[in-house]
């Protein structure tokens, strides 16, 4: 039996890091989704298959735009009693912003679809300045669909 307050078996923060190389997107992708069985959490598939694709636009665009400035990019996943949070930080000082999408361009949507996906399992993301002059590109997501 579980101590009161205590945290849940699946709860805690797992940080690595990756090569900013094109390799790194489908090896971020099957960690996270690796970390996340291995830790028993209870995320529903769509929620994981979320998760997943947040993570893979994150680490691309640090991969295609952060690369030069920042070869090594941090991946974290931080899991709580009720919400799963993603995150990925490289030393690049650009904070980017969602494009929006227009008819005929290919690419650059990458947040767009992060923002989209995020708020459609009711969470919340966004994009934070790093103490060491960088930046970190997170998104929450609730474990329970909302309004349960």
């Amino acid at each position: 039996m579980q101590e009161p307050g205590s945290p849940l078996p699946y709860e805690g923060v797992w940080r690595f890091t990756a090569q900013a190389v094109d390799a790194s997107v489908p090896q971020a992708r099957h960690a996270v989704r690796d970390l996340l069985f291995r830790q028993g959490v209870p995320a529903s598939d769509d929620l994981v298959q979320g998760l997943l694709l947040i993570v893979s636009e994150l680490v691309t665009n640090a991969v295609r735009h952060a690369a030069l400035l920042s070869p090594v990019l941090a991946v974290e996943v931080a899991v709580g009693a009720e919400w799963v949070r993603v995150s990925v930080e490289d030393e690049h000082p650009y904070r980017p912003t969602a494009l929006e999408a227009t008819d005929g361009q290919t690419g650059g949507r990458g947040l767009l679809l992060v923002r989209e996906v995020t708020r459609e399992a009711g969470g919340v993301c966004d994009v934070e300045h790093t103490a060491s002059g960088g930046k970190v590109i997170w998104a929450a997501l609730p474990l329970k669909p909302a309004g349960v």
